[in-house]
């Protein structure tokens, strides 16, 4: 009969972080919870586990067989810094710059068929709204809750990204880990606009990640607080002790985009290098607004040229973001396309961009 301890075996040859075994009863207290800040608004206009607590906060919803979860962690790498202003250039979150999902779901390859071998159902579940991954984790022992939202290991710290195998075989439950943060609260003042507004809580109105995945105009108070990213923010995980054990700051430039490339690429070649990513309704126009705004704080002359036909572009949001990015840079450039761009808009809300935009690069 299949072990735990087989599992685990499999488990460390894959390369996974960690592995525990908890049972498939419902995350009665989670429901609750996500309801609650769904009834305050604090989840904003992210989906997700959100837009069903039920279903995902009980896994015999979408599995009827379900008797265990197997729940698996894996660490991702840590890339490089910020970059300089001036630069051109857009920094993704380090969980973002490769399709680190599929690596995790192959991990887990042989765990399933270990399973399915040994006569039991078994089913992947991998960045999936059916389960709330992080109850899973800290539940089967793997991880604890961290003050920044995030499931976290000792030796991986927040840097994990979780899957669950649901199986209707049944095993005896890990116990959960009696760990946490403790006092430290660093994660909490690290967040650029004070979205961690007490420990474990996030308000998702405020979230840098959330907007940039948001649909919509990213609000003008929070742009210049979005700096160089374009997808996703790190900053509450860079704090973290534990995740500050794990960081390695390297040169790999795979972690920066060339904004100007990007706001220059067809549609079709933004969802072919940028397919990992999530875009509302698939538009890559929300790219391109995030790496506007990102231009506005790290870009420079160079780039005003490229920025200002954007002012031509058919999207209105598009058109406004370029406004707003200009306005940033200032100059004479700046200023004279946005006089242009004023002169034909039709779109109210563009327009008062572009006013806002011209008082301040004059």
């Amino acid at each position: 009969m299949l072990s735990k301890a087989h599992l685990r075996e499999l488990a460390g040859e894959s390369g996974l972080e960690a592995i525990g075994f908890t049972n498939a009863d419902p995350f009665d207290e989670v429901a609750v919870t996500i309801q609650n800040r769904v009834e305050a608004g604090l989840n904003a206009r992210l989906a997700f586990t959100y837009a069903d607590p039920q279903t995902a906060t009980d896994v015999v919803r979408s599995f009827v067989w379900a008797r265990s979860l197997v729940v698996v962690a894996s660490s991702y790498l840590p890339m490089a810094g910020s970059p300089a202003r001036g630069s051109g250039l857009g920094r993704i979150a380090r969980f973002a710059v490769d399709d680190a999902y599929q690596p995790l779901t192959d991990a887990m390859a042989p765990l399933v068929r270990a399973l399915r071998a040994d006569g039991a159902l078994a089913e992947t579940l991998v960045d999936d709204n059916r389960l709330v991954d992080r109850a899973a984790a800290v539940r089967a022992g793997i991880a604890w809750w961290g003050k920044n939202t995030m499931a976290m290991t000792p030796s991986a710290g927040p840097w994990l990204l979780l899957g669950s195998i649901v199986t209707d075989h049944e095993f005896e439950p890990d116990p959960q880990m009696v760990r946490g943060c403790g006092t430290c609260e660093a994660c909490l003042p690290a967040c650029p606009t004070g979205a961690l507004v007490e420990p474990g809580v996030l308000d998702a109105r405020r979230c840098l990640a959330a907007m940039a995945q948001a649909p919509g105009w990213i609000p003008v108070e929070y742009r210049t607080a979005m700096a160089d990213r374009i997808y996703g923010c790190d900053d509450c995980l860079e704090a973290c002790p534990p995740g500050g054990q794990r960081l390695s700051i390297s040169t790999d430039s795979r972690g920066t985009v060339d904004l100007v490339d990007l706001i220059e690429s067809t549609d079709d070649e933004i969802r072919t290098k940028y397919g990992r990513f999530y875009f509302p309704k698939n538009d890559p126009n929300f790219l391109r607004r995030n790496a506007l705004v990102a231009l506005g704080n790290v870009g420079g002359p160079a780039q005003v040229a490229s920025i200002a036909e954007c002012l031509e572009h058919r999207s209105p949001r598009i058109r406004g973001h370029a406004a707003w990015a200009l306005g940033q840079l200032g100059g004479r450039e700046a200023a004279e396309s946005l006089q242009h761009a004023a002169a034909r808009e039709k779109d109210q809300q563009v327009l008062e961009e572009l006013r806002a935009a011209m008082r301040r690069a004059s």
